[in-house]
């Protein structure tokens, strides 16, 4: 893990956002104690995340978490964008869309294979830069225009999740480690896609193999690693009070909310 003496800012607002132009880059390397899109509106230069340079330009979205430690270089005078939020997405999502929270929380958790950026194209690209146009013209009232806001990310995940390429192809599928991860968050809420014959038919694998291999690369059995996953996002939900145990049991595929009764307890 990359370390460094670094500021952390805070955030308390569920949902913030800004907008500025620099020249120059002025605050020191940072994490946050929330997530961040962060639009490239205009501009050239380099992205140092965790350490590790990546090169933007104009048209480009960054999602960052509060593990993530970045900085930029500018090159040519640059307009961000940005758009920031806490976990309270579970409780402010104005569509009441369980599949708009399942895909930001994939978005999220794959974020590591994404820190190079999204680079869109034709109709998803111009939708974005309305979608942060109209998000500038709400900043000066982000109270009042609490919903509008928080329906417009949603509308990013949407379109950024769509475009992420890991899962696309239906051949030549990859089993390296991280694109196990990858098929794990996305499937999370579908627990027969995670039997190990069904994982194993997708990444060309044997059965006995799988859970070798997974073990082996992660220093985590297969079993244990969906159980924590899973654990931790109905956590949350409980935490956030949106839904009763029911209907987070139907959610992630569980027949009875036993297991769930079971980690309320431990929270």
């Amino acid at each position: 893990m990359y370390i460094s003496n670094m500021k952390r800012y805070r955030q308390f607002e569920p949902v913030l956002i800004s907008s500025v132009k620099m020249l120059e880059w002025k605050h020191p390397e940072h994490n946050h104690n929330h997530y961040e899109f962060i639009f490239i509106r205009e501009g050239l230069g380099r992205h140092i995340i965790n350490g590790h340079p990546y090169p933007y330009k104009g048209g480009m979205i960054f999602l960052l978490g509060p593990d993530d430690q970045h900085y930029f270089e500018i090159d040519q005078c640059t307009h961000f964008v940005y758009l920031k939020f806490t976990d309270a997405y579970l409780v402010y999502n104005p569509l009441g869309s369980v599949t708009a929270i399942q895909q930001l929380e994939y978005l999220i958790k794959s974020r590591e294979t994404h820190h190079t950026g999204f680079q869109l194209a034709g109709e998803d690209q111009s939708a974005v830069e309305l979608i942060f146009d109209l998000l500038v013209l709400w900043r000066k009232n982000q109270t009042g225009n609490q919903e509008l806001i928080w329906s417009q990310l949603f509308s990013i995940v949407h379109i950024l999740q769509r475009n992420m390429p890991e899962l696309r192809s239906s051949s030549f599928r990859s089993r390296d480690l991280q694109a196990m991860f990858c098929y794990i968050h996305k499937n999370i809420y579908d627990p027969n896609r995670l039997r190990t014959n069904v994982m194993a038919q997708h990444f060309n694998i044997a059965n006995d193999y799988l859970g070798i291999y997974f073990k082996r690369q992660a220093g985590i059995t297969l079993r244990n690693y969906i159980q924590n996953y899973r654990s931790t996002l109905i956590s949350q939900r409980i935490t956030a009070g949106r839904a009763t145990l029911k209907e987070i049991a139907s959610e992630f595929g569980l027949t009875d909310v036993s297991h769930l009764t079971k980690i309320r307890h431990k929270a």
